[in-house]
């Protein structure tokens, strides 16, 4: 039975079974084939072929030039100028101090009154001042009573040329005994040693104060002096006698004049202490508050432009770009003077074609499309078009 089964399975497969010479299998291949030559061709003809109507060769485009606006600037004569901050001081400033020992008799100012020079601000007790004059007076008037007898006496020849001597020791003592009570005397005397204000007063009346303590502080401010501090690149362009004007933080102006430049600069700062001396005829200013010192110290043309035009080259410097033969070019400025709406510098050409608007996206040399149609109205909204 087995040996039956196997035997009709081997006929089956002898029916499944293609000849070689068959017609359909031979076209199936040469399909497959071809298909494949066509796909490896299409695939392979981007290498071979461009890409392009009618086979013509692409060629690379030409960078476009970036478009900016410019603005035709020329140079102006410009005052320069120091500037510096600084404060005001009083010309004089000082403690008044008693110069005796005392009680408090009477004061005769009070604070913030303006005295003049030798004013008599306080009196201390004269008692004990006093009986040392009145006995000073009468040591000096026994001592000349002496003193003459003894010029008599001599005249006469019943005295000695060493009476006489002794005697006008004596003369002299008595003479340096009075001035010195009369020194005390007047001690007891506070006065102003100069006109000014008094900005402090310590003293009542009844108290008692020592000799050398400090009762009231007078200050002159007629004139000021405002002082600033000059770097030492700047020193040269600054000397005796030259005009400030000077802006203090009230909003007042005066016009003072430079009266000390220092020689020696100072160990923290390396800068030269200079002073200006304002009139303050009325006292109207006070000591002690901030001001702005400027100076002018020649001139200079130069450019009047925005703060907003400043670029920077790779290296950080500081600069302005301008177009030339069509290509921007960059120049390293130097500002001089510094206004409220912009700032003047040197260093560019005159005249000069400022990029206004694009100057951060071109580099030094690259090529750009000037755009003049807009100059009329950057001049016309330009910092300073007013002035």
């Amino acid at each position: 039975m087995h040996d039956e089964s196997e035997a009709a399975g081997a006929q089956d497969r002898e029916h499944l079974t293609f000849e070689d010479n068959d017609a359909g299998a031979r076209r199936s291949g040469w399909l497959a084939g071809g298909f494949v030559v066509l796909l490896l061709g299409w695939m392979g003809s981007g290498f071979i072929l461009p890409s392009g109507g009618n086979g013509a060769e692409i060629e690379e485009a030409e960078p476009q030039a970036i478009a900016v606006a410019v603005r035709l600037s020329e140079s102006e004569p410009v005052v320069l100028t120091f500037q510096a901050e600084g404060q005001a001081l009083p010309d004089r400033d000082t403690m008044i101090r008693a110069e005796a020992s005392g009680d408090v008799a009477e004061v005769f100012v009070r604070k913030g009154q303006t005295v003049e020079a030798d004013t008599v601000i306080a009196r201390l007790s004269t008692d004990r001042e006093g009986a040392d004059v009145e006995r000073a007076e009468e040591e000096l008037a026994r001592a000349r009573r002496e003193f003459d007898n003894a010029e008599s006496l001599l005249a006469r020849g019943i005295s000695t040329e060493d009476r006489v001597s002794e005697a006008r020791a004596t003369l002299a003592a008595a003479e340096a005994q009075l001035i010195a009570a009369q020194t005390a005397l007047e001690s007891t005397d506070i006065v102003a040693p100069f006109a000014g204000r008094l900005e402090t007063m310590t003293l009542d009346q009844g108290e008692f104060i020592q000799a050398g303590a400090e009762v009231a502080r007078l200050v002159d401010n007629r004139p000021l002096t405002v002082a600033v501090e000059v770097p030492q690149q700047e020193l040269t362009r600054i000397r005796d006698g030259q005009q400030a004007v000077v802006t203090f933080i009230t909003g007042e102006e005066r016009t003072g004049r430079v009266t000390f430049v220092g020689s020696a600069a100072s160990a923290e700062t390396r800068t030269f202490l200079t002073e200006i001396e304002v009139p303050n005829e009325d006292g109207s200013i006070a000591a002690g508050i901030s001001a702005e010192v400027s100076i002018p110290t020649g001139q200079a043309q130069a450019h009047f432009i925005s703060p907003s035009i400043i670029s920077l080259d790779p290296s950080g410097q500081v600069g302005v770009k301008v177009v030339e033969e069509d290509r921007a070019v960059f120049y390293p400025v130097e500002v001089v003077r510094a206004e409220i709406d912009g700032i003047w510098v040197i260093g560019i050409p005159d005249p000069s074609e400022i990029i206004t608007i694009g100057q951060g996206f071109v580099q030094d040399g690259e090529a750009v499309r000037a755009d003049r149609d807009l100059e009329i109205t950057e001049a016309a909204t330009a910092p300073g078009a007013e002035r």
